[in-house]
Formats: C-alpha cells, sequence, structure tokens
C-alpha cells in the first residue's frame, strides 16, 4: 500500500485538473459537458461503485470511487463556471448538513441504538423543509430505504404475508434472486409492471 497523502492537498491537485479539463485550453469533451449531459455518466459510476463495493477488490473500489467522485467535481465546476458555487460550498454544505443531522455526536443529544438514530435523521430531515423530488432511482433501490426506516420507527414492514421460502431453504442471495424473479413474472402474466406496482406502494398508491 503506498503512502498515504494529505487529503487536502490532494483534493486541491484534483480540483484543479478537473478545471483545466473544463477551461478554454482543456478537453473539447469535458469543456462541451453540461449537467443534463452528465447525468448518464452519474447513475452508471454510482452503479458501477456499488458493485466494486459489493464484491470487487479494494483497488476496484478506490477506482471505481474515484469516477463517482470526478462527477461531483465535474457537476461543482459548472456551478462554479456559472458564479453559484464551487467543491467548497458543496463540502461545507455537507459539513454543515452532517453537524445538524447528528445532534447525539456533535450536539447535547443522546445516541440509542442504530435505529433510532436513523430515524432521528429523517425527522430532522423533514424539519429542513427541503423541496420534496421524486428520486429517479429503480423503485427497489427506493424500497430498501423505505423498509430501513419503517424498521426504524417500529412499522417493521411484514415478511411471510405473501411470499415465503420454500421449507428449510436458507435466505440466501439466490432465494432472494428467484422470488424477485418469480414476481416479476407473476406481474407480466396478468400485464401488470412489477417496478411500477412497487413505485406505487411506496408512494402509497395502488387499486386495493
Amino acid at each position: 500500500m503506498s503512502e498515504a497523502r494529505d487529503p487536502a492537498t490532494a483534493l486541491r491537485d484534483l480540483v484543479e485538473v478537473v478545471a483545466r479539463l473544463r477551461g478554454p485550453e482543456g478537453c473539447p469533451w469535458d469543456r462541451a459537458q453540461t449537467h443534463r449531459s452528465l447525468i448518464p455518466y452519474l447513475l452508471e459510476e454510482a452503479y458501477e461503485a456499488a458493485a466494486a463495493v459489493s464484491d470487487g477488490s479494494t483497488e476496484e473500489i478506490r477506482d471505481e470511487l474515484g469516477d463517482v467522485l470526478l462527477q461531483v467535481l465535474l457537476h461543482s465546476q459548472i456551478e462554479a463556471e456559472a458564479g453559484h458555487f464551487g467543491i467548497g460550498e458543496v463540502a461545507d454544505t455537507l459539513r454543515d448538513k452532517l453537524v445538524r443531522r447528528h445532534p447525539h455526536v456533535f450536539g447535547g443529544g443522546q445516541a440509542g441504538a442504530a435505529d433510532e438514530v436513523r430515524l432521528r435523521w429523517e425527522e430532522i430531515k423533514d424539519h429542513e423543509g427541503r423541496p420534496t423530488r421524486n428520486p429517479r432511482i429503480p423503485a427497489l433501490i427506493r424500497a430498501v430505504k423505505f423498509v430501513e426506516i419503517e424498521q426504524a420507527a417500529g412499522r417493521p414492514v411484514a415478511v411471510g404475508t405473501w411470499i415465503r421460502l420454500p421449507d428449510g431453504a436458507p435466505p440466501t442471495e439466490r432465494a432472494i434472486g428467484e422470488i424477485l424473479l418469480e414476481v416479476v413474472a407473476l406481474a407480466r402474466r396478468h400485464g401488470l409492471d412489477a417496478e411500477l406496482a412497487l413505485e406505487k406502494r411506496l408512494a402509497g398508491e395502488g387499486d386495493g
């Protein structure tokens, strides 16, 4: 393992590289990018980083996290060029948010169990008055957060009402994958869309 660099110095050098790529004498491709044109790359890099974290090597994780960071820096640089904000303001906003949402660490609050901390995070977030957006992410990924919050609030989503593992079958990834595939097949058989159905369930909608 190579000797760790000072984070502030490393990030400053990286910010300078991204600014040069976007500069007058920089890369034509990088200069042509906009927030909207970069969206596919932001999503792709996030998924690749998640895959690396799931089962990749240390080197793969480092590489993919760097690709995600590049997207953050590119979007920040676009805003800096417009005179709005730069990566420094992004970092300040995140730091303030982390301090605000962890009163048990940075304030006089008390830390309970992990579920209690997770629920408190959502309560603080709700009181911040941030605009509500419909996330452009798959419903299955959003469902993970939904289940997590319900668990933290003492309202765990029931398991076994609609589906059950075969007797004696361990709850492996393969078994869960087979169940999800069967759900998709069931929806298709009845002319329904499993993704849309889950979206509506998460939104509290549906036809009963």
